[in-house]
């Protein structure tokens, strides 16, 4: 057998072998038998570079990539709906029923149909991060991020080193197919294990490990991450007769991509006992799932069906509801805010909370610990909030029960805590060297919402402040070369790249500005608010109590903070500094004649077939009208989308007046009625 032959033969064994190891699950091969003819195949290959092919296995891991590429999908990604309960998922699929004739107008129920049914596929929703692989000639040839769902991010190399991700296919097709990429628990327990280790920050959940993974510029990074894929869609040519959801992924197993299970459903009844069956199950799986996908599993009903601007219609994903586990209140950590107040943490026995370990939880304040009667040792119930931060929310007693001991120093700076009157919490008044609150301000400052300055994480920002480079938000302005060159990990490039993230920051608008300062009480919404009533931020310096006061939705405290932040000189030097040093900040609203919606509130619920939320936010605040998260007697108008949530409800308490889409859309134009 020639050199080439034995090549060809040894990635047939290593990709065969990885297929049934990292795929299927049921490996053949001992791992050192599969390390042996790995580095066999690796030393012919150095010995005969003319020989190496991209499918080779040996070509997983490519070199550093400076930044991604933006590339545009050929066909979109598209989001999903939710359903949160079983009515929900009724609901959705009597529309589905109704738009393609199906209905025959008998009302849906909870204990059955009598109208004829459409098949549907229920699959496990993984939770992970949305990719596209496209292969020509059965090559991988290039993977995207999802991106907006329209342009994605290049991030080949990286996928390359997934081995559950074949290179090269079964067969020799051209074929574009959707996955998750997740990490599985086991491995995100060995991760974080290495990053305490390494004294490095650990990752909240499997699916945050995989994202910061994923999008590693350096490869082999993301080679030691142990990430794996499921596909869940494929765009398939004509020609290979595949009618179905269940056909496609049938068809694509048979390629060598990892499919996860599926189950056909005769009816909703029957996806809605798959969602039951599902919502104990999967606790024993290794990887993270957050509800059922389920979909009409007949591609000619998918098209019949179509989209709306952000979904498909033939489609649903069922939110199982938030977990909640018992543990054991160990100790209670006092942590600093940027603002000086001080939030208790409870570190408690690690438990699996909808699939990560948690061993840490919000206690909010310490009214919350009163109110709920926390003690150490108690047993507390851990439940997740909007399914992403654990918090305590109910305890009860031990033989080993003790009473809190609440601080009466700050934890960081050991200044004697104060109480504010008429407010929750303790604070640290050290604002100017409590290294907490410096550290919490300039992280503030630099985050996507402030002044968006790319590249400065939480450990950047100790480094400059522990070497005392930056203390206020101004110092960034004059960070050096030099000086960013002594912090760990950081080369010529990426120092560069953050003097040029701080340049390009110069260019600044009013609202973010505002935001960035962290006044106490202002945030993204008021600073809008006051960048609509004042030209510059000179004439919100000199603003007074009475005016501030006036401004609808600025409230009697956050008028009583803005004045008394304006009215401390190390702020207006500080701002000052910073105009000198060349920011330039812009006023969006100035010019701006149409500002016919100022005074009026908008809370939008639900989904919009026409635009997505932040898109009709944006669009709202550009004629000057308030979109805050929350119902409130202030609220003008609610408008309501499919799927509403809560927020419709209250407004029918409220007596608030209710939208749908078309009326918000004439109230854009400048058309509606009243």
């Amino acid at each position: 057998m020639d050199i080439q032959d034995r090549i060809l033969k040894l990635r047939k064994l290593i990709e065969l072998n990885s297929y049934k190891y990292y795929v299927e699950d049921n490996p053949e091969l001992e791992d050192w038998e599969y390390d042996k003819l790995f580095r066999e195949l690796k030393d012919l290959e150095d010995k005969n570079p003319s020989l190496i092919t991209p499918d080779s296995p040996t070509q997983r891991v490519g070199g550093i990539s400076e930044k991604f590429e933006q590339v545009p999908h050929k066909i979109r990604l598209y989001s999903l709906d939710n359903s949160n309960n079983y009515d929900e998922l009724k609901q959705w699929y009597q529309r589905v029923l109704k738009d393609v004739g199906e209905y025959n107008g008998t009302q849906l129920s909870l204990l059955g149909n009598s109208f004829d049914d459409i098949e549907l596929v229920s699959e496990l929703k993984i939770d992970g991060l949305a990719i596209s692989l496209i292969y020509e000639n059965g090559i991988f040839k290039r993977g995207l991020t999802r991106g907006d769902g329209i342009v994605g991010e290049d991030i080949t190399n990286n996928l390359k080193t997934i081995k559950a991700i074949p290179l090269k296919l079964f067969q020799n097709i051209d074929i574009e197919v959707r996955g998750e990429i997740y990490m599985p628990i086991t491995s995100f327990e060995k991760l974080n294990e290495i990053q305490i280790k390494n004294n490095q920050k650990t990752f909240a959940n499997p699916r945050n490990a995989a994202a910061g993974s994923i999008r590693q510029l350096d490869p082999k990074i993301t080679a030691q991450r142990d990430l794996s894929i499921f596909v869940y869609a494929a765009i398939i040519d004509k020609k290979y007769n595949i009618l179905s959801h269940s056909d496609a992924m049938d068809f694509c197993k048979k390629l060598g991509f990892k499919v996860n299970n599926y189950r056909k459903c005769k009816n909703i009844d029957e996806a809605i006992k798959f969602c039951s069956d599902m919502e104990e199950y999967r606790k024993t799986l290794n990887y993270a799932t957050d509800g059922v996908v389920i979909k009409v599993n007949s591609f000619a009903k998918q098209n019949e069906l179509g989209f709306t601007a952000r979904a498909p219609k033939w489609a649903t994903a069922f939110k199982f509801p938030p977990e909640e586990v018992w543990s054991v209140l160990n100790s209670v950590e006092f942590s600093v805010g940027r603002t000086g107040i001080i939030t208790p943490v409870a570190n408690i026995t690690p438990v699996n909370l909808s699939g990560s370990v948690v061993s840490r939880a919000s206690m909010y304040n310490f009214d919350e610990i009163r109110r709920l009667n926390i003690y150490l040792n108690d047993e507390v119930l851990i439940k997740k909030a909007a399914e992403i931060i654990p918090k305590v929310v109910k305890s009860r007693k031990t033989s080993k029960s003790i009473p809190i001991e609440l601080p009466t120093n700050c934890p960081c700076c050991n200044t004697k805590l104060v109480e504010v009157e008429n407010e929750v919490g303790i604070y640290c008044p050290n604002k100017e060297s409590c290294k907490a609150q410096i550290k919490g301000r300039l992280e503030y400052f630099v985050s996507k919402q402030a002044m968006d300055i790319d590249g400065f994480g939480e450990s950047i920002i100790e480094q400059l402040v522990d070497k005392r480079y930056v203390i206020k938000p101004s110092d960034l302005y004059k960070l050096t070369l030099e000086q960013l060159l002594t912090l760990d990990l950081i080369k010529d490039k990426s120092a560069n790249n953050l003097l040029n993230a701080i340049e390009q920051s110069k260019d600044c608008i009013l609202s973010k500005f505002i935001n960035a300062l962290g006044i106490r009480f202002v945030g993204k919404e008021s600073s809008d608010i006051l960048a609509q009533h004042f030209n510059d931020i000179d004439a919100l310096k000199e603003a007074s109590y009475d005016e501030l006061s006036s401004i609808e939705g600025i409230g009697v405290k956050m008028a009583q903070s803005i004045v008394q932040y304006f009215s401390d000189e190390n702020n207006i030097d500080m701002i000052d500094e910073m105009i000198k040093l060349g920011l330039n900040i812009k006023n969006k609203y100035n010019g701006v004649q149409d500002l016919r919606l100022k005074g009026k509130s908008f809370v939008i619920t639900g989904t919009l077939d026409s635009m997505s939320r932040e898109e009709a936010q944006a669009k709202l605040k550009e004629l000057g009208a308030k979109t805050p998260n929350s119902v409130s007697k202030n609220t003008t108008y609610v408008v309501v989308g499919a799927n509403p949530g809560s927020k419709a409800l209250k407004a029918q308490d409220l007596n608030i007046k209710i939208l749908n889409e078309n009326e918000l859309i004439n109230i854009l134009k400048g058309e509606y009625d009243e």
